[in-house]
């Protein structure tokens, strides 16, 4: 499934990197073990509007209540 939209376009161009979509628990284990990996951690929502299915199944996304417990998880390297 692809939900690129125009804010990750910008978050691509700042130099963050876009790692997947999740929920919890796994979006926490994730954060925090890219966060002991040293990178900084960005958690943005999924915007369902953008979400367009490529082979998969997106409909569950198109329910705010669903598409609310995801986040996209983006990474970039610390700052020196």
């Amino acid at each position: 499934m692809n939900c690129s939209t125009e804010r990750e376009a910008q978050l691509l161009a700042q130099g963050w990197r876009r790692r997947f979509m999740a929920n919890q628990p796994r979006l926490g284990e994730a954060v925090a073990l890219y966060r002991r990996m040293g990178l900084q951690v960005r958690l943005e929502p999924v915007d369902p509007a953008a979400c367009q299915p490529d082979g998969g199944c997106a409909s569950c996304l198109l329910r705010p209540e669903v598409a609310a417990q995801f986040k996209v998880i983006f990474t970039r390297p610390a700052p020196l």
